[in-house]
């Protein structure tokens, strides 16, 4: 996709959401199904994925861990940013890999000790881009992939989560 044409496909929205803010506010679903073994399985859309718990708390290593997936979604959406935001400025990325790392002390999942933090204490994310760019426009791509990435400003900025528990 060149410039022009992500300009073109993106402009009709932006011009709409200047003029109706409301249309721009959407809200994702994700639904998961409680399963056995201490699993859940959720509906991505594409497929379905089932997580349970890691080795470290006692899972088999068969399912998908949770923290696994929050860092998959991390690369995944910084993946499509930082082509969007190359695209947007006229860079073209000939080969790209994308990694995130995150530190966790299970110790804090477990409730081993209390001193320790139940999440991520540490998230390192990695780009790795073959392209032609001035150090200028490579500032310039990772500022604002940094400022247009959904899970990566949600997970550095952080964001209110409000729980709801229903018996049926």
């Amino acid at each position: 996709m060149t410039s022009t044409e992500l300009k073109e496909l993106q402009s009709p929205l932006k011009e709409k959401y200047r003029e109706s803010p409301e249309a721009a506010f959407i809200t994702l679903k994700a639904q998961g199904t409680i399963g056995e073994g201490v699993s859940c399985k959720v509906e991505t859309g594409r497929l379905m994925a089932e997580a349970g718990l890691h080795p470290a708390t006692g899972g088999t290593g068969m399912l998908a861990c949770s923290g696994d997936l929050l860092l998959e979604a991390l690369v995944a959406c910084a993946g499509v940013t930082v082509s969007a935001v190359a695209t947007a400025i006229g860079l073209q990325i000939e080969k790209g890999y994308v990694r995130a790392e995150g530190d966790l002390d299970f110790r804090g999942t477990l409730g081993v000790s209390k001193d320790i933090p139940v999440g991520f204490l540490n998230i390192r994310l990695y780009f790795e881009l073959e392209l032609d760019a001035t150090q200028e426009q490579i500032d310039s791509l990772a500022r604002l992939t940094e400022r247009y990435c959904v899970v990566y400003q949600t997970i550095s900025q952080g964001v209110a989560v409000q729980t709801s528990y229903q018996l049926r």
